[in-house]
């Protein structure tokens, strides 16, 4: 189970992991072994909320697809158990962030004491401005 929120956890079994060659560090060995994984999770199939799956859908990130499936390549270590836990500690951190509900912002008036001290600085600044200008000559 991948644990999300405290009430909320998705089953592995909606995440599909693949081993894959990596590009990664390894010598020889790496034409041999698949050490990376690709992990493939469908938003549209998993056991989300309703809520969670738009959020995740309405997401502006690369890692998912237009189809609606979120693809994550793992092939940071050289071995597959690690980059296995990485990708599913990324999947983790991903639907986790959209657990979060980003804070409503209340628009606010500046006040007449900071608006007034606004204009007499651009009314100094202009002033600076005019007594640098080459005198006017008759």
């Amino acid at each position: 189970m991948i644990l999300i929120t405290a009430s909320i956890s998705v089953p592995l079994s909606e995440v599909e992991l693949t081993a894959i060659r990596s590009s990664g560090p390894g010598g020889q060995n790496i034409n041999k072994v698949s050490s990376a994984v690709h992990l493939r999770f469908n938003i549209a199939e998993s056991s989300l909320p309703h809520l969670y799956r738009q959020r995740l859908l309405s997401l502006n990130d690369q890692r998912i697809s237009k189809e609606g499936v979120v693809i994550i390549k793992a092939q940071r270590y050289r071995s597959q158990d690690k980059n296995r836990l990485e990708a599913i500690q990324r999947l983790q951190a991903l639907l986790q962030s959209v657990t979060k509900t980003a804070k409503v912002r209340k628009a606010t008036k500046p006040t007449r004491n900071s608006q007034k001290k606004r204009m007499d600085k651009k009314t100094q600044h202009g002033r600076k401005k005019t007594l640098r200008s080459k005198p006017m000559v008759d």
